[in-house]
This record gives structure tokens, C-alpha cells and sequence, in this order.
């Protein structure tokens, strides 16, 4: 059998006919191991199958943005214009979409250099910046995410009860379709996965796109019940921004950072599950940077001129935004639409939702079990994780995250319903902490990569003061994410609570394992941190672009 060049690393490697990794059993890891060998012993175990390299380009596009559009965007969105008005939510969006590409930039660049199987962030953490790092991040993700699917399940749910005010069916029979549904997939091979995932989010942007195609017929008073050209009339009555807690212009300084924190969640997340799927991506190297570079352009496109319709076509004081019913009765986009006097079509859009927030469910689980799997690979978490079926199913790692499931059957008492949304809080805070690791674990391999005079497949120019941004950024919207509880008449015990929660979460998983690995370092040296253990795997997976002589073949890999 041929010797490997992962063999340079100080281990007996080698590589069978099969084209399978092996590793003798005796160079185990302890704590006090040096970095090559932890990495090695783990990603090149041949006791376990890998998942497989099933999704295209295009698989991934539709995962990282239309598995995100849920119910974030197409119903959470009312709260925020409530809360600042149409002026200060386009401007959030716009800074926050600016800042995530920053994320995006940085997590590609990571990812597209060494996307091995079970390469998430956490698993970059870890192999980039500490064994502590990806450990905490690891578990971060992986509850994080897991608690978003019974969020999206229980949307979907009380959606559908906008066709049933009076809950004739109850919530429980939806949800438990909805889990079956859910579940089911995230069994499947990885390439059914991506086609099933592809198609959902597909839907979610033809409606957007027909959203902002309406948007810009009911500006110029297209609708039904339109009395000539609508435009900008509601940024003028009742005002392009609003006050919160206090009047004047204290009270609308107030509102634009509550705004910008109510902003954020609709992006949570998705930055990260582009990248959980280079593991499982044909030809990442040249496919990732594409993804992302279409990823970004999506996201102005879709979330940036979404809030902008919503603007324009519904009043930031109507009631309905904050007490208009279940499900999709808050949606902007709806309120939009029914006020302009158009029928049938609210209850097509409140169809898509309910779709988008199944498809974001069934996203966010797929991101879960593969962080429980990144955390078995990295020996972060029990070996039996990284077990996979022959086409590439970590079934455990999907079994055990699909548990998370069951807390959608708390929303079906009212009083779990308030439980439940501390669990949501928890994701927002998450949400912060994840980007602020991402720029950290971005920094530290640069430094590694020019220590050790690597060159990186793909780079942008955004970097590295895109990563000093986020750094920034993201640390300084965790610290005022509950400002607004500091407000005596605003004081509450739970809401302060769930607003920084994660912030003692995350630190207990990171200083715990320290103290465990107290032998670690607390970052590993640039000039031993291991860029080459996988790098055979993942030029193997590469395949020659294809030949773009006619214009059909331009067009196909546009799409693809």
C-alpha cells in the first residue's frame, strides 16, 4: 500500500485500494498529545465510514439561504418594524447583511483550505485555535441548533391555524406530522436530503421573489383598494422610525439598538450551515467560495429589499403586528397584502410559510446531529457518533439531535409556551457568540497559514479587517443585547436572564474542558497547528470545472 504524505505528520498511516484512511490503533491521543497526533487519530479512524460528498453547489446555496428564510423573515419581521419603524429596519438589515458577509468571507476561507468530513466551525475551532474552543462551540452549535427545529415545527404549526382560529385539530397533531416529516429526512442519504431541501427553499425565493415583484406593483398603487400611487406614505405617516421606552431623541436612539438586536435573528446561523456542508460537498475547493460569493448577493437581494417591501407596503403602527392572531395574521408581507385588498393571495403566502418553516427545521436539524458528528470526529464527544450508514447517514448523530423535537409539544399548554421562548432567547445570544468564535478561529489560522508559509485557495478582500469587525461588532451587540431590561419599567428577571444565559453557558463548556485538559494550551502555537492531516481526502474529492464552450453549459452552471 502506498504511503500517504498525512504519513509526514509522525504516524504509521497509509492508504488502502479502497481509498480509505487508516491509522495504528496504539497512537491514540492522550491529553497531553501534541496537536498532529489528536488530529490524526481522530479524522483518519477507518473504524467508521464517513458521511459522503452528495451535494452540489447548488445543494448548498439552497441550504445555507433558503434553509434560513423561515419565520424569521416572513413573520418575525413584523415585531421589528413595530418596534423601529421602516427607516431603522432597512438600515439594520443593510449593516447587519454587510457584517455577516464579513462572516461569510472568513468561515469560507477556513473551510475552502481543508473541507474535510465533519469540518464545521466548531471542528476548525478545534483544530485551529484549541481542543477547548472546539469543544465549546461544538456543544454550542449543536444545542443551539437543535433547539431552533422545534421552533420552526411549532411555527409551522400555529400557522396553519390561520385557517383555524379555533383550533378545532389541535397543535400537537401538526407538530407531530411535521417531527415525522423532519426526522424522516434527516435519515435519508445526504443527496436526497439536498435535492428535498433544494426544492423548499426554492419555493421560499420564487415567493419572495413574487413578494417583491408585488412590493414594487403596490408602490406605485397597483392594488385593488389603492387610491392612487402609495410610495413612501407610510415613512411619512406614521414616520420612517419609532421611539421605544423613552419619547424624543433619546427614546428613538433606544429603538435603533433595539432594532438592530431584533435584526440579527432572522441571520443567525446561516453563515455557519454553508460551511457544515463542504464536508459533504463534491469539489469544495472550487465550489464553496462559488456558494458563498452567490450566497451574499441572495441575501442582499432577498433581505435587505423584503424589509424594504414591508416598508412600504404596511404601516409600522398597525395593530395586526403585534396581536394579529396565529402564525402568518403577523406577517407584514400579509397585512400588506390584505390591506391593499387582494384575495386568495394571503392564504398562498401563508402556504409558503408554513413551508419555509418546515425547510428551516429540517435545515437546522441537519446542522445539529452534524455537529454532534464534528464533536465525535474532533473526540469531543462519544465515538458512537461518528458511526455512519454505507451511504453516509450519521444515524446516532441524528438520532439523539432529533430529540431536541420534542420540546415543540411545549407550546401546546400556554405555560410552555413561555418556557419555550427562553429556549429562543438562548439562540439570539448563541447567535453572537458563534461569530465572534468564527472570527477568532479565522484569525488564528491566518496567522498559521503565514507562519507556515501556506498558501489559501481562496481569499477576499474584506480580510482580515472583516474578522476585526465581526470581533467588534458581534462582542459589543452580545453585551447590550438585554439593555433594554435595564430600564426600571422594563425590569425582568427572566427576560435579563435568557439575554445572557448563553454567555455563562458557553463559558462553562469552555473553562470547564480546560480545567479537564489543563495540559492544553490555550491556543495552539501557529507553527505546530496541523494544516496538511485530510488534505489527500480532500484533493481527491476535487474534479476538473467543467468545459464551458456553449451558452446552455454557461447557463447550467450558473443554476448549479
Amino acid at each position: 500500500m502506498a504511503t500517504t504524505k498525512d504519513s509526514e505528520k509522525g504516524g504509521s498511516f497509509s492508504k488502502d485500494p479502497g481509498n480509505r484512511y487508516s491509522i495504528s490503533r496504539d497512537r491514540r491521543a492522550s491529553s497531553k498529545g501534541n496537536i498532529d497526533t489528536i488530529v490524526a487519530a481522530d479524522l483518519l479512524d477507518d473504524r467508521f465510514q464517513q458521511t459522503q460528498r452528495g451535494l452540489k453547489s447548488r445543494h448548498a446555496q439552497m441550504i445555507a439561504l433558503g434553509g434560513t428564510i423561515g419565520t424569521g423573515l416572513f413573520v418575525g419581521s413584523g415585531q421589528t418594524l413595530a418596534r423601529g419603524g421602516p427607516a431603522f429596519i432597512l438600515t439594520c438589515y443593510i449593516v447587519i447583511t454587510l457584517s455577516v458577509y464579513c462572516v461569510v468571507t472568513a468561515i469560507t476561507e477556513v473551510a475552502t483550505y481543508l473541507p474535510v468530513h465533519g469540518g464545521t466551525m466548531s471542528y476548525y475551532g478545534y483544530r485551529y485555535v484549541s481542543r477547548s474552543m472546539g469543544f465549546a462551540m461544538g456543544y454550542l452549535y449543536w444545542y443551539a441548533l437543535g433547539i431552533l427545529v422545534p421552533y420552526e415545527i411549532t411555527a409551522a404549526g400555529l400557522v396553519i391555524q390561520y385557517w383555524d382560529p379555533d383550533a378545532s385539530i389541535n397543535i400537537a397533531i401538526w407538530i407531530t406530522v411535521m417531527i415525522i416529516v423532519i426526522v424522516g429526512l434527516n435519515f435519508m442519504p445526504v443527496r436526497v436530503y439536498g435535492e428535498t431541501e433544494f426544492w423548499f427553499a426554492g419555493t421560499k425565493v420564487v415567493l419572495l421573489v413574487g413578494l417583491l415583484f408585488l412590493g414594487f406593483i403596490l408602490f406605485w398603487g397597483g392594488g385593488p383598494e389603492q387610491d392612487g400611487i402609495l410610495g413612501f406614505a407610510y415613512w411619512v405617516n406614521p414616520g420612517a422610525a419609532n421611539t421605544f421606552i423613552l419619547e424624543g431623541s433619546t427614546g428613538y436612539f433606544i429603538s435603533f439598538w433595539q432594532t438592530m438586536i431584533l435584526s440579527v435573528f432572522p441571520f443567525v446561523f446561516a453563515p455557519e450551515l454553508l460551511i457544515v456542508t463542504g464536508g459533504e460537498m463534491e469539489s469544495p475547493r472550487r465550489n464553496l467560495p462559488k456558494a458563498s460569493k452567490r450566497y451574499f448577493y441572495r441575501l442582499v437581494f432577498f433581505y435587505v429589499f423584503g424589509v424594504l417591501v414591508i416598508g412600504v407596503t404596511c404601516r409600522s403602527n398597525d395593530p395586526a403586528l403585534t396581536n394579529g392572531g396565529q402564525g402568518a395574521g403577523s406577517s407584514p408581507f400579509v397585512i400588506g397584502i390584505k390591506n391593499a385588498g387582494i384575495p386568495v393571495l394571503d392564504s398562498i403566502v401563508n402556504a409558503v410559510i408554513i413551508l419555509s418553516a418546515w425547510s428551516s427545521g429540517n435545515s437546522f436539524l441537519y446542522i445539529s446531529s452534524r455537529s454532534l458528528y464534528s464533536l465525535a470526529v474532533s473526540g469531543s464527544a462519544p465515538k458512537v457518533f461518528k458511526t455512519c450508514s454505507k451511504r453516509g447517514v450519521p444515524y446516532y448523530a441524528v438520532g439523539v439531535s432529533s430529540v431536541f423535537t420534542v420540546l415543540a409539544y411545549l407550546n401546546v399548554a400556554s405555560s410552555g409556551s413561555k418556557v419555550f421562548n427562553w429556549f429562543v432567547n438562548l439562540v439570539n445570544t448563541a447567535g453572537f457568540i458563534s461569530w465572534i468564535c468564527c472570527a477568532i478561529v479565522f484569525l488564528r489560522f491566518r496567522k498559521a497559514i503565514k507562519t507556515q508559509g501556506k498558501t489559501v485557495p481562496y481569499s477576499s478582500f474584506v480580510q482580515p479587517w472583516g474578522a476585526w469587525w465581526v470581533l467588534g461588532w458581534f462582542s459589543f451587540l452580545l453585551l447590550i443585547n438585554g439593555f433594554a431590561t435595564f430600564f426600571p419599567q422594563n425590569w425582568d428577571v427572566a427576560d435579563f436572564f435568557t439575554a445572557y444565559i448563553s454567555i455563562i453557558i458557553f463559558a462553562l463548556l469552555y473553562f470547564g474542558h480546560r480545567i479537564v485538559f489543563r495540559y492544553d494550551k490555550w491556543a495552539w502555537s501557529p507553527s505546530e497547528v496541523d494544516l496538511l492531516t485530510g488534505m489527500d481526502e480532500v484533493e481527491e474529492a476535487e474534479r476538473p470545472p467543467p468545459v464551458l464552450d456553449t451558452w446552455w453549459k454557461k447557463v447550467k452552471s450558473i443554476l448549479e
